[in-house]
């Protein structure tokens, strides 16, 4: 059974803060998978190369290429390959490798794996929740203190009330202006929280 599927009209678009433009979501594993590498720490940046000419000839690529310390990489979603002609796929191919790009291979259980996709999941909930400044710059600056704290800490520091604190956090988190760990362990008050580099004191 092939894990390609057709392209479809319309498509939806991922943003976040480090995709550099908007990311057409043709299958629902690629916003997945946004979603974890956007609040991966790792990852630097997200870039979208929509197509390519070849000979000539316009080809879509539909290619994510993602950017860490190391380098940049071809994202390769094995559940949401596109489904192309012979033709169109030689001419995708050779565009692909003219990029010089190493591959990163994600599969459906590289996805899924927990507790990252349900922390991943529950964090992304408040990405367009909005921060006000005053409690903004508090957790900033209670972060940029030391090198890391615990969640269950931090929210104790800057002593909100109810779940607005906790709300803050992850908004801040799917701003990229903090990290939370999420690959080891559900999303708890001892859930490590560290500054981003840009905000760290010294």
């Amino acid at each position: 059974m092939s894990d390609r599927y057709p392209v479809t009209s319309m498509p939806e678009h991922f943003r976040s803060a480090k995709t550099t433009g908007a990311i057409p979501i043709r299958h629902p594993t690629t916003r997945d998978a946004l979603i974890q590498l956007s609040l991966d720490a790792d990852i630097s940046s997200i870039d979208y190369i929509g197509s390519a000419t070849v000979g000539g000839e316009l080809v879509e690529l539909d290619a994510i290429v993602v950017h860490d310390e190391s380098g940049c990489a071809l994202l390769d979603i094995v559940p949401a390959r596109q489904l192309r002609d012979l033709e169109d796929e030689g001419l995708a191919l050779i565009a692909l490798g003219e990029l010089s790009l190493p591959t990163l291979v994600i599969t459906s259980e590289d996805i899924r794996r927990e507790p990252r996709y349900s922390n991943s999941k529950l964090v992304w909930l408040y990405n367009r929740h909005h921060v006000p400044l005053d409690l903004r710059i508090r957790i900033l600056k209670v972060l940029s203190e030391q090198p890391s704290m615990k969640l269950g800490q931090l929210l104790d520091e800057i002593q909100e009330v109810g779940s607005r604190g906790s709300r803050a956090i992850m908004a801040l988190a799917c701003g990229d202006l903090i990290e939370l760990e999420l690959k080891s362990q559900p999303l708890g008050p001892a859930t490590l929280v560290k500054p981003r580099d840009n905000y760290r004191s010294g």
